[in-house]
């Protein structure tokens, strides 16, 4: 069940392109940055493909002085390493262009994680490989999942490993799910 939704929206996102996407992106991103923006510590991933952009994201937490980590896999588990503008990123075994820098263990106000769906109660559907479920786990942050409105369904179950999100950011506004109201 799982695999057929995580590739139906591999293709929903692959077609959800050109205009429609930069617009979804720029509102994702005024969204993102009006919610949080008064805090300083962000663990975000780094687009690629098809994913809800994240690089404009990226550059104005920056650009306002913030502090900026991206995922980086080590073998089954991923880390947060810092990044700063101009540092060189390394295309990963996953083709995900990561940072070379030093491990950090955080803290994070912000983890900002990646989806292929997300259900009414703030599960994710992921990728599958559990990255994000191990590293988020004991983590004290607010959890937020970055993607488009198409992406919400009730098709899937959670897992009792899964973590659930605090907030779902997306074009169209953003939701909330769990007990976290103070952002």
């Amino acid at each position: 069940m799982k695999d057929e939704l995580r590739y139906k929206y591999r293709i929903k996102r692959k077609y959800f392109q050109y205009a429609r996407r930069e617009v979804a992106d720029a509102h994702i991103a005024q969204n993102f940055l009006s919610l949080f923006a008064g805090l300083n510590s962000f663990f975000i991933y780094n687009s690629f493909g098809s994913e809800a952009d994240t690089h404009g994201i990226i550059s104005a937490l920056l650009s306002l002085g913030k502090s900026v980590f991206l995922p980086r896999v080590e073998g089954d588990v991923m880390v947060a390493a810092r990044y700063l503008e101009g540092d060189r990123l390394v295309k990963s075994a996953l083709g995900v262009y990561e940072p070379a820098s030093p491990a950090c263990a955080g803290p994070f106000d912000v983890a900002a994680v990646p989806l292929l769906a997300v259900n009414s109660r703030g599960f994710r559907l992921g990728y599958g490989g559990g990255y994000y479920d191990k590293f988020l786990k004991d983590m004290p942050c607010i959890k937020a999942g970055i993607g488009y409105d198409f992406q919400l369904d009730d098709a899937f179950q959670e897992d009792a490993w899964d973590v659930p999100l605090d907030v779902l950011i997306t074009e169209k506004g953003v939701y909330r799910f769990g007990q976290q109201t103070d952002f």
